[in-house]
């Protein structure tokens, strides 16, 4: 499958702007906090989920980025695509040449499950994901697992202040 950490990453960090974005802009070092993502790979891929017109940027204080429609209208299978992520299982990338320029034993099958996953990822929205239970319940978890780890910092700081 040519699903790789790109598109894993873009969807995971949109599901996270989603979450958060409801009350204010995110800001790409929030996301990367809360899924140890980096940075810069996240200022890549925002770039292409920009020019896709998936999110809009916030400049400004208080700035960040916010999903550019409703989460309920926008597929996983529409932010693999926006980072140029394919769901392809064949070795040819569907071009039917995988065998001496002809299509192998098991092309039909791969091609098969290929639309199979892509039909199952163009059906699910990220608004559908947010409404899941044990979603919410992993958000909440990393919110408060890096509100523990600043409040660790804070403390640390301020320790070493009154030194």
């Amino acid at each position: 499958m040519r699903l790789t950490t790109k598109g894993r990453y873009a969807v995971t960090a949109m599901l996270d702007l989603a979450f958060h974005s409801q009350i204010k802009p995110v800001t790409l070092t929030d996301i990367a906090t809360r899924q140890t993502i980096s940075l810069s790979y996240l200022e890549q891929l925002f770039s292409r989920l920009r020019r896709a017109g998936m999110v809009t940027g916030v400049r400004g204080p208080g700035g960040g980025y916010k999903l550019s429609k409703e989460s309920s209208e926008i597929s996983i299978s529409d932010i693999i695509l926006a980072v140029d992520e394919q769901v392809d299982l064949t070795n040819c990338e569907s071009k039917a040449n995988c065998q001496n320029e002809q299509p192998c034993l098991t092309h039909d099958l791969w091609t098969g499950l290929s639309h199979t996953v892509r039909n199952y990822l163009d059906g699910i929205t990220l608004g559908e994901l947010l409404a899941q239970e044990d979603v919410r319940a992993v958000a909440q978890r990393q919110d408060n697992d890096v509100a523990q780890v600043m409040h660790f910092k804070d403390a640390a700081t301020i320790g070493m202040a009154l030194k």
